[in-house]
């Protein structure tokens, strides 16, 4: 399947599955590129099982979700938090920073300023 792929449709994926791969690892750094196709994957995704949930007749309009796009938010919130902590160290800035993100609409905000930073060049303390 690999053959068929364009090489940067590849290259995209590669950083999902490297995310997955490092299911509960806080420690370390997370490129931006990594950050970033973890997060459009995870969005695609999402819209991917919310349509096959209408199509079965099993989506909850009030709630957002149906189930099997709620098996995978669960199932891919401990990674997500785990590249967003990754990418803050990669920007130099510990993982507790992160918890920015409970003051709302401000601190999202915040936390994507900090992610959409160059990573650090030089080695730092993560």
């Amino acid at each position: 399947m690999a053959a068929f792929l364009p090489l940067r449709m590849e290259v995209s994926v590669k950083h999902y599955f490297d995310a997955l791969k490092k299911y509960a690892v806080f420690q370390g750094r997370a490129s931006r590129q990594e950050f970033w196709y973890f997060t459009l994957f995870n969005i695609l995704f999402t819209f991917i099982f919310g349509f096959i949930d209408q199509l079965m007749g099993n989506f909850v309009y009030a709630a957002g979700y149906g189930p099997l796009s709620s098996i995978y938010t669960l199932a891919i919130i401990i990674p997500g938090i785990a590249v967003s902590i990754r990418r803050l160290h990669d920007t130099g800035r510990s993982g507790w920073w992160f918890m920015i993100t409970i003051i709302p609409v401000l601190g999202l905000l915040i936390f994507l300023y900090f992610a959409l930073l160059d990573s650090e060049p030089a080695a730092n303390q993560y």
